[in-house]
């Protein structure tokens, strides 16, 4: 009886484990964004991105990435930090692609500020790019 207690005990260690395990696995990172250019019609690549907290009327850096060949970033909140409740912007650095491009543009950086919630939801930004213009709304 002790034995087929142990096993059914162990069983069910291992079970709730691997769901742990599963769940983290499945968990994605609470932020990404995208880059596309209306001007091309194309993903934009290359683009630093920085991620701020508001902390005190102050804003800190969280983390900073660079879009890939399709213009995003998969997971732009820091894998150590947990995603709490607040004010947060995400501060596109478009200046230095037009100018890798050779070309002028009339916002050097895009701020996007956006609020948090501590719901575990993931937050998406896309940003609709022009030398002249932007747009940008909450995706999915």
């Amino acid at each position: 009886m002790k034995t087929h207690l142990f096993t059914l005990s162990a069983l069910l260690l291992t079970t709730s484990l691997s769901a742990v395990t599963a769940q983290a696995a499945t968990t994605k990172n609470p932020l990404s964004v995208h880059v596309l250019n209306l001007q091309t019609g194309s993903p934009t690549s290359g683009i630093e991105v920085e991620l701020d907290q508001k902390q005190n009327n102050n804003w800190v850096k969280l983390a900073t990435g660079k879009t890939d060949s399709n213009g995003r970033i998969s997971a732009l909140f820091p894998e150590d930090k947990t995603a709490s409740a607040g004010s947060y912007r995400v501060v596109f650095k478009t200046g230095d692609y037009y100018k890798m491009s050779n070309q002028k543009t009339f916002f050097p950086e895009i701020p996007v500020e956006f609020n948090m919630e501590s719901n575990g939801e993931h937050y998406h930004i896309p940003l609709l790019l022009s030398p002249f213009g932007y747009s940008t709304y909450r995706g999915n």
